[in-house]
């Protein structure tokens, strides 16, 4: 049984040199991207039994994304192959401030957004005991959407912890198209991620993230909502408030640090302290607290913001220094 299964599409991504716009590189660095894989490399490689499902096109560029996950234990047989369509790419020229990061996506009619859900196999979907999904997936196509209503069915029928990252793109959807398929979405979650400003985008919920998170919670009865705010620290609802204040860091890769945040408080929240033998039943409640989930979230991603690239190469012993440095007064 695996601890936790991942879908998503994962694409190429081809970023400039950190210091150079893509209009004037020749060189592209390339590097493997996507928020679901990237969840389950973080959790790999902090000890967790983890898949990916996904569909690839059976070409050079579609082994160099399965290869590359696999190397990091991710468990990829469950991907999906195809001889047509194409692995969607995207561009990134990291910014420093006052320039932002900008990405431009090539990713439209790639393998994964033309994927049927007939093609998944199921049982591999139900033998975990947590499926985490994003709200990439649904923006990406009416079959993607119908591939995650078909998941979260699965799941409750299993009775899998559904997590569940928002990650709302502006360049896939617009507010209005995300607040209707993902407001369907969510009374089927357990546990919701994201970013504050994400959620008051997508749904306008106004207020301090203490306010955004109670909103969420009353409106689609979600068990437990944990909103990041940058620089400002993480808050969590589950009937009771938790704050967990942000590292300072040297930034050398934004982009991924919110697939390590939710990597990092899923293994902290749910799986921290489980016995080694890895008992064959579903978890029946958590075994951590929502404030070492937030620790250890908050941690991750600090320390994937020092990492080029959008996966995470830290382990848990790295983790756990770093907390224990806090614990020392190391801000």
């Amino acid at each position: 049984m695996l601890d936790v299964v991942t879908l998503g599409e994962t694409m190429l991504r081809l970023s400039s040199p950190a210091t150079q716009r893509l209009e004037q590189t020749a060189i592209l660095n390339v590097d493997v991207a996507g928020a679901e894989s990237n969840v389950a490399v973080a959790l790999s490689r902090l000890g967790l039994q983890t898949g990916w499902v996904s569909r690839l096109t059976a070409n050079p560029l579609g082994r160099m994304v399965v290869n590359k996950i696999r190397e990091q234990g991710v468990d990829v047989s469950g991907v999906l192959w195809t001889d047509e369509a194409r692995v969607g790419t995207y561009y990134l020229e990291i910014g420093h401030p006052p320039r932002p990061n900008m990405v431009i996506y090539d990713r439209a009619h790639s393998a994964f957004s033309l994927v049927n859900a007939e093609e998944v196999d199921w049982d591999y979907m139900a033998n975990a005991r947590v499926l985490h999904l994003t709200g990439i997936t649904p923006g990406l196509s009416p079959n993607c959407r119908t591939l995650i209503l078909r998941a979260l069915d699965v799941a409750k029928k299993v009775g899998q912890i559904v997590t569940f990252d928002l990650n709302y793109r502006s360049k896939i959807w617009s507010p209005e198209e995300a607040a209707g398929a993902l407001g369907e979405i969510l009374s089927s979650v357990d546990i919701l991620l994201s970013g504050r400003e994400e959620v008051q985008t997508v749904f306008g919920f106004e207020g301090t993230s203490v306010d955004v998170a109670a909103t969420l919670r009353d409106r689609f009865s979600i068990d437990l909502v944990v909103l990041r705010e940058g620089e400002r620290g993480t808050v969590a609802h589950d009937g009771k408030l938790h704050f967990h204040e942000a590292y300072e860091v040297e930034i050398v890769d934004r982009v991924g640090a919110g697939d390590a945040f939710a990597a990092g408080f899923l293994y902290g929240y749910l799986f921290d302290g489980r016995p080694m033998d890895r008992p064959e039943t579903m978890l029946a409640e958590p075994l951590g607290t929502v404030d070492h989930g937030l620790a250890f979230g908050m941690a991750l991603a600090a320390l994937k913001l020092t990492h080029h690239g959008d996966i995470s190469w830290s382990t848990r012993d790295d983790v756990l220094n770093l907390m224990h440095r806090r614990q020392q007064g190391w801000r």
